[in-house]
Parts: C-alpha cells; sequence; structure tokens
C-alpha cells in the first residue's frame, strides 16, 4: 500500500463537477425565541470548508496527489472564500466565474456538535458557461492521468455524457459520484460510486450482498459501465463489475462522528491510487481507510496519507 501513496506525488487527477462552499455557524442554544418555539443559537465561531467536488478535489491533494478542479462559480464572497480554501489545500482551480452565478453555499448551524438547521444557497450555471466547462475540460485532458466527474445535481455536469466520451478517446479511466436515477448519463465510464441508498432507488431494494451482485451486473451490462463501487455504510464497501462481485471490503472498526463528505473522500482516493498505478483491489482498501477516518472527524474533512498508512498499520497489530 505503502508504494502507491508514495506514487500519487507523480499522478494528476482531473476533477470537474459541482463545487459549494460548506458554512458552519457554531453556539450554545440556553433559551427558546419567544417569537416561535425555536431555539435561539448565540454564535460564538464559525468555520469554512471546500464542499462538493472542491472537497473531492482537497482529499486528491491530502494523499499527495496533484489535482486541477474545473467548476462553475460566482463572483461572490462565497467564491473568493472557496479558492482560499483550495490554494491552501494545494489544488489548482479553473474556476469559471459567472458575476450572475450564486456560488453554492450549505450553511449548517450547530450546537455541541449537534445540527440544528441547514440553509442552502444554490443556483443553476447559465448555458454559456457549462459550454466554457466543457472547453476548459477538453484543455486540460493532456495533462491528467484520471478523470473524476463528481455530479452534485447543480448543473455544472450537464454534458458529462460529452466529457465521458472526450476522456475515454484519450484512452483515460473516467471515475463518476453519480447523482439521481438516471444512470445512463455516464454510459462508458469506468466506474461509477453510489451509496447503497443512491443504488437502491435506481434497481430497487436489495436483500442480501448476492441480490446487489445481481442487480448490480445487469445494471452495468445496459448503461456500458466497467464497475460499480458501491458504499454500503457499516458494511463498508463493494466493487462489483458485469459478472458479478469482484471484491467487499468490511468496515473498519471505528467510532463514527459524521459521515458528510465520506463518499468525496473514497471516490478521491480511487482517483489517486488508480493513477498512481494500484489495482482495483488496493484502491479500494485504501479508499475504505481514508473513509474510516473521515467519519470520525466534524464535517467534511480529509486524510492524508500518513493517517492511511497508520489506520491500515493496525490491521498487522489486530
Amino acid at each position: 500500500m505503502d508504494k502507491f501513496l508514495k506514487k500519487a506525488l507523480d499522478a494528476r487527477v482531473l476533477v470537474v463537477g459541482d463545487a459549494m462552499l460548506d458554512r458552519y455557524w457554531l453556539g450554545d442554544v440556553n433559551r427558546i425565541s419567544p417569537e416561535a418555539p425555536v431555539p435561539v443559537l448565540a454564535i460564538s465561531d464559525s468555520e469554512e470548508r471546500a464542499g462538493g467536488a472542491a472537497n473531492v478535489a482537497c482529499n486528491i491533494s491530502a494523499l499527495g496527489a496533484q489535482c486541477d478542479l474545473i467548476t462553475v462559480v460566482g463572483n461572490d464572497d462565497a467564491a473568493h472564500s472557496l479558492e482560499r480554501l483550495l490554494a491552501e489545500n494545494g489544488v489548482t482551480t479553473g474556476f469559471i466565474r459567472d458575476a450572475s452565478h450564486v456560488t453554492t453555499v450549505k450553511l449548517r448551524l450547530l450546537s455541541r456538535n449537534q445540527q440544528l438547521l441547514r440553509a442552502d444557497f444554490e443556483q443553476q450555471p447559465g448555458d454559456v458557461f457549462i459550454v466554457e466547462a466543457l472547453e476548459r475540460f477538453k484543455q486540460h485532458l493532456q495533462n491528467a492521468d484520471i478523470v473524476l466527474l463528481s455530479d452534485y445535481g447543480k448543473g455544472v455536469l450537464r454534458d458529462v455524457d460529452q466529457m465521458i466520451a472526450i476522456a475515454k478517446a484519450n484512452g483515460l479511466k473516467v471515475l463518476v459520484d453519480p447523482k439521481g436515477r438516471d444512470f445512463s448519463r455516464y454510459r462508458g465510464a469506468t466506474m461509477i460510486t453510489p451509496n447503497k441508498h443512491e443504488f437502491e432507488d435506481v434497481v430497487g431494494p436489495c436483500a442480501s450482498l448476492d441480490d446487489m451482485a445481481i442487480k448490480a451486473a445487469e445494471l452495468l451490462k445496459i448503461i456500458e459501465v466497467e464497475f460499480l463501487l458501491i458504499t454500503l455504510s457499516e458494511k463498508g464497501m463493494a466493487l462489483f463489475n458485469n459478472e458479478g462481485l469482484v471484491f467487499h471490503q468490511k468496515a473498519r472498526a471505528r467510532e463514527v462522528f459524521d459521515v458528510s463528505g465520506a463518499g468525496d473522500t473514497v471516490i478521491g482516493a480511487m482517483a489517486a491510487m488508480l493513477a498512481a498505478g494500484a489495482g482495483y483491489q488496493d484502491a479500494v482498501h485504501i479508499a475504505n481507510a481514508a473513509a474510516a477516518i473521515v467519519v470520525g472527524k466534524l464535517g467534511v474533512a480529509t486524510a492524508s496519507a500518513d493517517e492511511i498508512m497508520i489506520e491500515i498499520g493496525k490491521e498487522e497489530i489486530a
């Protein structure tokens, strides 16, 4: 495992998708509002973190790989904060700025680590900027070792089918974190990475891993995708191809603090490790360890190569 984490230093991942800013307002609740039966949060602190495709990019960079991010943002305070956070994390940004666009922001209000409310600010980008994202994508392909498309349904990946086709024509693997029930949008991709709920929303309930394998194989044949990596929460994750189950990685024993952004960590680690030359089973092993680390942290977070090596090292002790 160590050799792939070291090789990641020479790998370059191109990420395209819906980037967003995660804001946290933190404080204490000591009374109920006299205006309505709601708690009054006395704000004492605040944090900002990269979310969505931006969090994916930060996770890739945390593993030591080089990362380019293409996305559409507004020309607003949230975009400036997002650009600063990405620069601090070593991500090269290819921001397409739409002055009329509102950068996606998820604002969470928390008291004693308990989320009280989430408010979202979002807007679909204009057509001209989506076209520009496709053109920017074409320009960056020659420097990429692998492509990662992070779909949060905010509009940046409207032309995802063209991006997949162009990347594959250039001999690059394409990993997709999907959104919605129409997985045929990602036809031709190398791998898609839904969670169990997202997968069952497409194929129906799965009573067992065997049932899941049958439905995964059928789906992959229909949408012409090579691999399906399904995250199974406390049951780990499973990799499927069009013949069934390839590999099941059990979840690692660790206290779960916050699952926000864990899917970003998984696909980011998979992309970095595959770009570094790892096989699919080794990449899943490393991605599983990375996910175990980030769910033990508050909010969207990253896992470093050193943290992953320590986590994997526990297997030898156990």
